[in-house]
């Protein structure tokens, strides 16, 4: 009868009921548990414009999708971004003013302020000017613009040819325009012809009130302002790029299409000063984009971009660089955008002794990938080594590991090891210093591995907001294969021609795609790193501090062995080396595994106290010990009717075609036929007594037929009620969603039903995830070594190890024994799996006890088993594998879970309290935080789009609660889900006193309106009236209000 009763419960009010938060609980969730998206790490995505405040030492970046970026020394950065979808195409930073000014592609400008409260600096706007872009003329187009040297006017030249002028104070136009046909009026009747759009304007470096205005077809006036004239007029024969004054202001440069320069004299505009200059003619050049000629004490700098030889090299990105006998090609592997040059003359604070000479000391290119700086005070000028700002996609990241608290030893070797690396780089230091970093110094130092397409793994400080690069390591030195040999277009020698250098770090190119990183794993404490790639090697490496050579041992481990017929049609294994190789400081390596098939590694986990690893593919796994360099263990995970592989597909083209089109007819008959009976086969399963949880083999038994047995009858463990998910991620779009429930007392939660996925799936035998643990298995009182490795299908292998005693470690060998395995009922992906202890904390890493870094782990018994698939998040008992607890997300809430992280969340206000919890990403771009072992959700957010497929595969969470994605293929974002670990730039920037303008005075208070004061002296109304009357009576000032703001604005 009770039973009856609870199964009624069950069906009216739903099972997924949590009782209410108790008011301390949710008083130490505020505490524990908020998200806050951080800082960016890296290159930001497409960038449109730079500019430099050389007063304040402040650099300025704006992007296509709309975002500035202000950087000073690092620690300092400031992020805003623009409302609406729209891309910044200049920008001018207000002298001194930490203001600046930008221009986007919709012909509006925003005025933007680094402004301080609550102790925090940030980025502002301030003000708009949408005038042009409201009239929406074509020819009110701005196509360029120039900022006077005081700050107070920007010169706004259009497509329609005219000039208009924007005062900076009120962000308003003036009323004087600079006409193109007043500008024609005193121009010879041989150019007066229609000049085109205004393509540059520069102002006089000397004379404030003259400036260059050059038109597109290559027409170049000298405008005097005040007096409303053109002094001189100068026409080239070709089209026109840009114009650079000397700093005398007796002469001045001019840029063209056809890849020439012509210097002029501002006395004699007849003819040129020195004829027409084709750096690298005679044959066709392509355009010079832009000319910067500055003075020197030795020579004079000209600095230009493009002007390649059309035929030969019309596809390089080049900045040219020639003072004197110095001449030098920088040669960029993507588009240069603009380029800066910083001046000792720009940057001098007593304006009351000009300077004799420019002095050119620092080249700032910013490319379409990476920034690059250039020493022009040193000889050969060399390049800055950057603290921040770095392509961390120099080449395509394909996976990445975060590591906290990294021993100070191993920190120092791995800066060292760098700075080996490094000696190309300038000595200098970082020119670009404005502001000051009051961040405080991180307790912890922090690395985010990146794993690269080319075979690299680069090592990045993330204790901080810049993340510089450490240290640099290149498995592509083991194989056989000539990866990243000299570039052709470097010659250290006088004789090529154009003198090209190759600088920067983007590399989009791999040699060969096989090198691909896949899996990262690196113990801190045994200085031991483990990398596989995507054909199936697996790297043991140990850091070193010194230079050696070593003979890299090669063990081939055939995962398929027990598959007498299987046949791999995908690419062949890279080889290792034979016999010593040398290899540099830093980490280096000690044994490969390489499996068989040489398929992309799926899984990977390492065990440095026991000294083996294990890692997982598309076809099975393998368990190694790289002390003894040596194979424990092969398991098979492919379908016993799947012959064939190729690593991503287990069929042909056609096949596959051919079976996706008849699953497809099934499951739509399936529905036809089995939608109207879906709820009483339900209930008629709810009735059927659940089967065994685990499945016990004979001692050592590690052959197919488990496998067999698991995929034609699957078991499910006892009570388990684990709910399926969709088969296909277009199924998940059509099916209707509900309403995301919440967890308060009273909720009913409606349960989805879906389909069970097929058991023949493709991609059922990959690996998705491997875990060691000491752990009870067998009995309740002795734990043992265990391996845990969980698959696409739901599968969950089990394997009892027996590791010597130190003593004989190197003496005996390792041993493993298939011990158990789990089937989840509806064949969900397995994506984490981990042991807690009896007060709920996960098991510490390897060593990490030893070392004092974490407290030893209960070991009396009652461990559980927490086990996180695509679909619910599930609790065993061990080692019985008794079902203790469940949480479904995608019966509650329609998304499926994507990555899953352990995180320890300590309380803001007392350090001395923390716990461990879940938390997780789904499909959806939300993040979740979830309690063990009670699994009641404690936190939900969303982060990003459901659309970021990048995003969300790039995700990875870290130890404190801290965790990173990509918002695009150059720029990691940082976000926290705990308010005590929070890493954000922290800064701020001094400016002189009385450089900013006073804000304007306020408008006077509409109160003052006697509006309501008649009211009394209206004759009596009736009621109704009255009440009728009274919200006009109330609304007349805030109409008022409103109608002033515009005029408040403007002022």
């Amino acid at each position: 009868m009770a039973a009856m009763f609870r199964k009624f419960l069950n069906q009216t009010f739903g099972r997924h009921h949590h009782p209410k938060e108790t008011e301390a609980r949710l008083r130490l969730q505020k505490e524990l548990f908020q998200f806050n998206k951080c800082s960016n790490h890296g290159f930001p995505y497409k960038p449109t414009a730079l500019a430099y405040d050389s007063k304040l030492k402040l650099l300025a970046i704006g992007t296509r999708s709309g975002a500035v970026r202000i950087y000073g020394t690092p620690g300092v950065e400031f992020t805003a971004q623009h409302g609406n979808d729209i891309s910044v195409t200049e920008l001018y930073f207000l002298p001194e003013q930490a203001r600046l000014v930008t221009l986007c592609s919709d012909n509006t400008l925003h005025l933007w302020e680094v402004n301080t409260a609550d102790g925090k600096s940030s980025l502002e706007e301030v003000n708009v000017f949408n005038q042009f872009a409201s009239e929406g003329s074509k020819l009110k187009t701005i196509s360029t613009s120039c900022l006077t040297a005081n700050g107070d006017q920007l010169l706004m030249g259009t497509e329609g040819g005219n000039i208009h002028i924007l005062d900076i104070k009120t962000f308003d136009l003036q009323e004087h325009i600079i006409y193109q046909d007043v500008v024609m009026q005193n121009v010879p009747d041989d150019f007066k012809v229609n000049p085109g759009a205004v393509e540059t304007i520069a102002q006089h470096p000397s004379d404030n009130n003259k400036f260059l205005i050059g038109y597109n077809r290559g027409l170049i006036v000298l405008w005097d302002n005040q007096d409303s004239n053109s002094d001189q007029t100068y026409n080239a024969t070709q089209q026109l790029e840009s114009v650079s004054w000397h700093m005398d202001g007796k002469q001045f440069m001019s840029s063209h299409a056809d890849g020439s320069y012509i210097i002029w004299s501002t006395d004699d505009s007849t003819k040129p000063k020195e004829q027409a200059t084709t750096p690298y003619g005679p044959f066709p050049c392509k355009v010079i984009n832009k000319i910067q000629w500055k003075t020197a004490k030795a020579d004079p700098v000209i600095i230009f971009s493009g002007g390649m030889p059309r035929a030969s090299y019309g596809d390089r990105h080049t900045v040219s660089v020639m003072q004197g006998n110095d001449h030098v090609v920088f040669d960029f592997t993507s588009k240069v955008i603009d380029y800066l040059v910083l001046t000792e003359a720009d940057e001098q604070t007593d304006d009351h002794e000009p300077a004799d000479y420019d002095t050119p000391h620092t080249l700032v290119v910013l490319a379409e990938e990476e920034l690059v700086l250039i020493d022009l005070e040193t000889s050969k000028w060399p390049t800055f080594r950057q603290p921040y700002l770095s392509s961390l996609h120099s080449s395509a990241i394909t996976t990445a590991q975060h590591v906290t608290n990294i021993p100070d030893s191993l920190w120092e070797k791995l800066v060292d090891a760098g700075k080996s690396q490094n000696n190309g780089f300038s000595a200098r230091d970082w020119p670009i210093g404005g502001g000051n970093n009051l961040a405080e110094a991180s307790a912890t130092k922090d690395l985010l591995i990146t794993g690269h397409e080319d075979g690299t793994l680069r090592f990045w400080d993330a204790s901080a907001t810049g993340m510089p690069l450490l240290y640099k390591l290149s498995t592509s030195t083991i194989f056989v294969g000539e990866f990243g040999g000299a570039d052709q277009s470097v010659n250290d020698g006088d004789e090529e021609w154009p003198p090209f250098r190759k600088v920067g770090t983007f590399d989009p190119y791999s040699d060969d795609p096989k090198l691909g990183i896949q899996k990262i794993s690196l113990c801190p404490l045994s200085e031991t790193l483990v990398v596989a790639g995507t054909a199936g090697q697996v790297i043991v490496t140990q850091m070193e501090r010194d230079d050696r050579d070593v003979e890299v041992k090669c063990v081939a481990v055939n995962v398929v062995s027990d598959r007498d017929n299987f046949v791999w049609k995908g690419h062949e294994a890279i080889p290792v080396k034979d016999g010593e190789v040398k290899f540099e400081a830093g980490f280096q390596p000690s044994v490969v595994m390489q499996l068989y098939p040489p398929a992309a590694c799926t899984a990977l986990t390492v065990h440095s106290e026991w000294q083996i690893l294990s890692a997982g593919t598309g076809h099975g796994l393998a368990l190694f010990d790289y002390l003894q360099k040596r194979e424990v263990l092969t398991k098979c995970t492919l379908n016993p009717n799947d012959l064939t592989g190729t690593g991503e597909s287990a069929m042909s083209r056609h096949k596959s075609f051919k079976k996706s089109l008849r699953e497809s007819f099934r499951r739509i008959r399936r529905r036809r036929s089995h939608g109207g009976h879906d709820n009483k086969k339900a209930k008629k399963e709810e009735q059927k007594p659940a089967e065994s949880p685990k499945k016990e083999t004979p001692s050592g038994e590690t052959k197919a037929p488990a496998a067999e047995a698991s995929a034609e009858t699957p078991a499910t463990a006892e009570g388990e009620t684990i709910t399926p998910t969709e088969e296909t991620p277009k199924k998940e779009e059509t099916t209707p969603t509900p309403t995301t429930p919440t967890q308060e007392a009273g909720t009913r939660t409606i349960e989805r039903q879906v389909e069970a996925r097929p058991v023949d799936d493709s991609m059922a035998s990959m690996v998705r995830t491997l875990y060691f643990s000491d752990t009870f298995l067998l009995n309740p009182t002795t734990h043992t070594p265990t391996l845990w490795a969980g698959t696409n299908a739901g599968m969950i292998y089990v394997y009892a190890i027996t590791v010597p005693a130190n003593d004989k470690r190197e003496s005996e060998e390792v041993s493993c024994q298939l011990a158990k395995e789990i089937h989840l009922k509806h064949h969900a992906p397995v994506l984490s799996i981990s042991v807690i202890d009896k007060n709920a904390c996960p098991l510490p890493e390897p060593l990490e006890v030893q070392h004092e870094r974490a407290k030893a782990p209960e070991m009396s018994g009652n461990h559980q088993l927490v086990i996180c698939s695509e679909e619910q998040f599930k609790i065993f008992a061990l080692p019985s594998l008794k079902a203790v607890g469940k949480e479904k997300v995608t019966a509650n809430e329609g998304s499926k879970i994507r990555k899953i992280g352990f995180c320890s969340f300590r309380s803001k206000s007392d350090e001395t309290y923390n716990e461990t919890d879940i938390a997780c990403l789904n499909n959806q771009g939300e993040l979740a935080i979830y309690t063990i072992p009670g699994l009641r959700r404690q936190l939900k957010s969303e982060c990003m789009k459901k659309e970021d497929i990048t995003g969300i595969g790039s995700c990875l969470f870290t130890k404190s609660g801290q965790g990173f994605y990509l918002i695009s293929s150059s720029e990691y974002q940082r976000f926290s889900l705990s308010p005590s670990a929070v890493t954000e730039s922290v800064c701020h920037i001094e400016l002189k006193e009385g450089m900013r303008p006073p804000p304007p005075e306020p408008e006077p208070e509409p109160e003052a309106v006697p509006v309501p004061e008649p009211e009394p002296e209206q004759p009596a109304q009736p009621e109704a009236e009255t009440e009728a009357a009274a919200p006009t009576t109330e609304e007349t000032p805030l109409q008022a209000e409103e109608t002033q703001t515009p005029a408040q604005e403007k002022n």
